[in-house]
């Protein structure tokens, strides 16, 4: 009587595994053969569809993940000849399923954003940190859910005692809380955006913004380095953003020419004379010649000495002739702020600033624009019995040993 309850017995298990083996067969036929079809079947809707965002569905991976449900509904139906308690496995299928469609939804958000990037409005309004803080929400109730459905019990359960838990999830939680709030007012007032260009002195960062997350913001310097900054670290501390400079249509020269305080001298008659050949002083010099006479004449001026009435300056004229000069100047913006003007004296001699802008923002032709600039400045200066002030070089000592 043993021996035939134990054939029995072997008998069952044995049939059990078959049956198990059986499951796990065909769950992963089903799985590929489920796959190649919602290949086939998508591949057909994408090449008779004009659309792209239906190539961004298919290229994040959400139908191969749908693809994972159809073992898991082919081992369900074979539960009832598995060996054991059937709940527990119930519960594990359950458990996996939920996995897969939080899984699923997340591909979904990811697609739902490489979409709405292809999209004009998502350089000025990027949701890019918005769908990282939904799909971490519904990974971490999913996780609860899948959890409680493991165990037995209720999802209230679990998140009823993530009450006592707030402190804990608070500091776990700390960056992306910080993260999402300066997320929100770098959007809500349009700080930033991808292909900005950015200085971040505190981290080194000097290029373009290429990527905007809800923990970092991932700047791609000059060098073709890339520095990676914390999202909350912007509203900490200050960046400047050139967007501006592009927006208006024109790039600040602000730069200064130092000239020796001791080649400052009135003008000669017969450089004044020769100043007026010079086409963008003509102007200046026969307007100021009848300024000063006139003051001169009215003081009843003695001009026997220099030091009585007033005279033009080489300083004062070559102050004038950049002025035209940058006027007249094509690549120059008529339209902003054009200052030349003298500074506080230095060390290093007599500081000349020009202060303007290029109508070209492009930063290869802006520095050509200013480099042609300041070469055409330091070749004049010496029409102007002007000397550049700079530091003796080592060829100055060899010239003065000599």
């Amino acid at each position: 009587m043993e021996k035939i309850f134990s054939l029995y017995d072997s008998a069952n298990i044995f049939a059990n595994w078959i049956f198990i083996i059986t499951a796990i067969i065909l769950s992963y036929i089903g799985h590929l053969v489920s796959k190649k079809i919602f290949n086939s079947i998508v591949t057909r809707i994408i090449i008779k569809s004009k659309n792209n965002w239906d190539d961004i569905l298919v290229n994040v991976g959400a139908l191969d993940r749908i693809s994972l449900l159809v073992p898991m509904v082919i081992i369900y139906s074979f539960l009832p000849f598995f060996p054991g308690n059937i709940n527990i496995y119930q519960r594990i299928i359950f458990s996996g399923a939920l996995i897969v469609v939080i899984l699923t939804i997340g591909s979904l958000l990811t697609g739902v954003n490489q979409i709405y990037k292809s999209l004009e409005i998502s350089e000025k309004h990027p949701i890019k940190s918005y769908i990282q803080i939904l799909k971490l929400f519904i990974y971490v109730v999913g996780g609860l859910a899948s959890v409680a459905i493991l165990m037995g019990k209720s999802p209230m359960v679990l998140i009823s005692g993530l009450g006592a838990m707030t402190a804990v999830l608070l500091l776990i939680f700390r960056d992306t809380i910080l993260s999402f709030v300066a997320s929100l007012q770098i959007t809500s007032n349009d700080l930033l955006k991808v292909g900005d260009w950015i200085e971040v002195p505190s981290f080194g960062a000097d290029g373009d913004v290429i990527d905007i997350a809800l923990h970092t913001v991932k700047v791609q310097n000059w060098d073709k380095t890339f520095t990676v900054i914390p999202t909350h670290k912007l509203i900490d501390n200050s960046f400047k953003n050139w967007r501006g400079m592009s927006q208006s249509g024109g790039r600040r020269i602000k730069r200064s020419i130092f000239l020796d305080m001791t080649s400052v001298k009135f003008c000669s008659e017969n450089e004044i004379f020769n100043y007026k050949e010079f086409s963008v002083l003509k102007n200046y010099i026969e307007s100021k010649n009848i300024e000063l006479n006139d003051y001169n004449i009215q003081q009843e001026t003695n001009l026997d000495f220099l030091v009585n009435g007033r005279r033009m300056t080489n300083i004062g004229t070559f102050r004038a002739y950049v002025e035209a000069y940058l006027h007249s100047h094509p690549k120059i913006h008529d339209e902003m702020t054009l200052l030349v003007r003298q500074l506080k004296p230095t060390n290093y001699g007599i500081p000349i600033e020009l202060y303007c802008f290029t109508n070209d923002t492009n930063w290869n032709n802006y520095e050509g624009i200013q480099g042609d600039i300041f070469d055409h400045l330091l070749a004049i200066i010496p029409e102007f019995g002007l000397r550049v002030f700079q530091n003796p070089s080592g060829n100055d000592f060899q010239q003065i040993k000599a």
